[in-house]
């Protein structure tokens, strides 16, 4: 960048000097009609000339410079200077100082030019050597840089115990070698994002003490035919080169997707590498020490000859962690943080049902912020309640003003949800508020208490009736519905269509799946969804999933109806303190008979907080 810099100003200075030096000239010598060179050679006043092609180059007697045009016959000219013996010299035609002007200048707009392209280049590939895009841009660890090991990773011991064996085998491969065993080439590791895949890969280099080569899928194409080709082939290169040692291979759909469902010839470029990829892999020698791990979130549009016997042998699924391993991971990441003693990890962990590693670390630093910001020199359980809904929900907008009308249609439509959650015993209403935060402009927050991997038909419905609650209340108190209900009326009319299309829980339809998943475009599926039920079947359906939904929306309604002094009172409680807690909505709903189940009869479900409507009156998902 500075070379260029530098090479620009020059070359303008250069340009400006030469410009205004033939200025100069050309203002030197001036031009002089031919009858008037004529009549100069007829008084005597010419003392010498040089003829060059069609013009001459002159100097009077008393010094001043002169260039005439020639005409094509000059026989008449020669007589003339011969009768009045002026010396005439002839030479080629030389570059006069106008072509130099234009010869220099365009040199110098070469050179603008080709160091341009060369800016541009480098700017392209990162400040890498010009010529050297077709080199891996693998980032290289080895053991002189911070060492990751097993212990670093919380939780996922099944995993750790798959990946132990490539450990063993790096470490030690003649005990493998001498019963005849042959070693996966490729480890696949599957699983949503955050959940650690790249941390373990790191973790396994560091426990074998071997290389480790670092790439992501998408760092393979380029805006060149063939760049990604020659980074896979520059990669394992390299690779055995340092053997034995670890290939890790990030975000592999970036690169492996399924061939041939391109349009237009688009995908080309990534087929050729995704090839050069296959044959490098079935060139890895039989325990070579040379491994390959590769990461991704989306599976099922890998092309199948990359996730075959033989090159990825071995799948290992990391998916979110369970309470303990929520546990674990939260110990990790408030280790070395001063923490009040109020702080229980365990409840945390049991709130904090389907997030992921990087979710749980994103929750932990918020709380520090948080306390910081509050002047604490310890992390207390509430910062970390605070962060856990910042997390969820995003950040309280306590800026945002609600019209009087506006914020009492919200303290009921959140009261709604929170009283029929509380009736139908679907999960513990650990906070309601009418406070925006996010997108929403109020919400209640249903925290899990326990991990749930299984629902029953009933559990289905009574989620629909929670998520028809809010709606339901503001029509059975204002007469009329608004907006703040849409996200809610999405979220119950996709689980409707689950229930009817993919559970098979519909009585009429019965127990059958209908339609097959495909995948958006350019993600190596169909381009259009695949059903294979008919058109009498898909009006079935349609009428079948409003039916489940305006079940479960009357149903709502008739539970608010039976208990609308507890929904008053409730409204009437948050729009004077805006905000309430668990314990105290218990209270409340004791106060008016509302039945609450004992800590051992009540049952939880695990699933996303409920939040009210979003800056334009819709809600909005966490």
């Amino acid at each position: 960048m500075r070379l260029f810099r530098w090479l620009f100003v020059f070359s303008l200075a250069m340009a400006v000097l030469f410009y205004f030096l033939a200025r100069e000239q050309m203002a030197r010598v001036g031009e002089m009609r031919y009858d008037q060179f004529l009549q100069m050679v007829r008084e005597g006043r010419v003392q010498e000339l040089e003829v060059s092609g069609n013009r001459a180059f002159g100097k009077l007697k008393d010094g001043t410079l002169f260039t005439v045009q020639l005409p094509e016959r000059t026989e008449f000219l020669e007589q003339l200077l011969v009768r009045y013996r002026v010396p005439v010299r002839f030479r080629s035609a030389p570059i006069n100082p106008a072509q130099w002007q234009n010869l220099i200048i365009s040199l110098l707009m070469m050179v603008l030019v080709a160091g341009l392209f060369i800016y541009l280049f480098r700017q392209q590939f990162g400040g890498q050597q010009v010529f050297n895009f077709a080199r891996s841009r693998a980032r290289r660890y080895d053991q002189s840089q911070p060492r990751i090991t097993f212990d670093d990773v919380a939780d996922l011991e099944e995993a750790k115990e798959e990946l132990r064996e490539i450990i063993d085998f790096l470490k030690n491969p003649q005990r493998f070698q001498a019963l005849g065993a042959k070693v996966p080439k490729g480890v696949l590791l599957m699983g949503p994002p955050g959940c650690g895949k790249t941390l373990l890969a790191r973790a396994v280099a560091g426990e074998a003490g071997v290389p480790f080569f670092h790439v992501s899928g998408s760092e393979f194409v380029e805006m060149f035919v063939g760049v990604g080709a020659a980074r896979v082939r520059d990669l394992f290169e390299q690779a055995k080169a340092n053997k034995p040692c670890i290939i890790f291979l990030d975000e592999l759909d970036a690169v492996g997707r399924l061939r041939f469902a391109g349009i237009g010839g688009g995908h080309d470029e990534r087929e050729q590498t995704l090839n050069q990829l296959l044959v490098e892999m079935d060139g890895i020698e039989q325990n070579s020490g040379l491994i390959v791990i590769a990461a991704t979130n989306r599976p099922d549009v890998l092309d199948p000859a990359l996730t075959r016997p033989g090159r990825f042998d071995r799948r290992i699924i990391i998916d979110h962690p369970d309470v303990k391993g929520r546990e674990a991971i939260l110990r990790v990441h408030l280790k070395g943080k001063p923490l009040a003693d109020d702080v229980d990890i365990g409840k945390l962990a049991k709130q904090t049902a389907g997030f992921s590693g990087a979710d749980l670390a994103n929750m932990v630093n918020e709380a520090a912020i948080l306390a910081a910001r509050k002047g604490r020199d310890r992390i207390t359980m509430s910062d970390l309640m605070e962060a856990l809904e910042k997390v969820i929900v995003g950040p309280e907008r306590k800026s945002r003003l609600l019209s009087p009308q506006e914020k009492r249609i919200a303290a009921y439509h959140e009261s709604g949800h929170a009283l029929v959650s509380k009736l139908l015993k679907v999960r513990e209403v650990t906070k309601v508020t009418i406070i925006p935060r996010g997108l929403a402009m109020g919400y209640t927050l249903n925290l899990p208490q326990e991990d749930r991997h299984l629902m029953t038909r009933q559990e289905l419905l009574d989620e629909m009736t929670v998520l028809l609650a809010g709606r339901a209340a503001e029509e059975l108190v204002f007469g009329e519905v608004t907006t703040g209900a849409a996200n809610d009326l999405e979220r119950a009319t996709e689980l409707a269509r689950r229930m009817v299309c993919e559970f098979g829980m519909s009585e009429r339809l019965g127990p059958v799946t209908l339609g097959r998943k495909a995948g958006p475009i350019f993600l190596g599926r169909d381009i259009v969804e695949d059903r294979n039920y008919s058109e009498a079947v898909a009006s079935e359906i349609d009428r079948e999933v409003r039916r489940i939904v305006e079940e479960c929306y009357e149903r709502a309604k008739q539970l608010l109806s039976q208990y609308r002094h507890a929904l008053h009172a409730l409204a009437e409680r948050l729009l004077e303190e805006e905000t309430i807690d668990g314990e105290a909505l218990n209270d409340l709903l004791k106060s008016f008979g509302v039945p609450l189940p004992s800590d051992e009869q009540e049952r939880v479900a695990s699933g996303e907080p409920h939040q009210g409507g979003d800056h334009d009156g819709t809600t909005q998902n966490p």
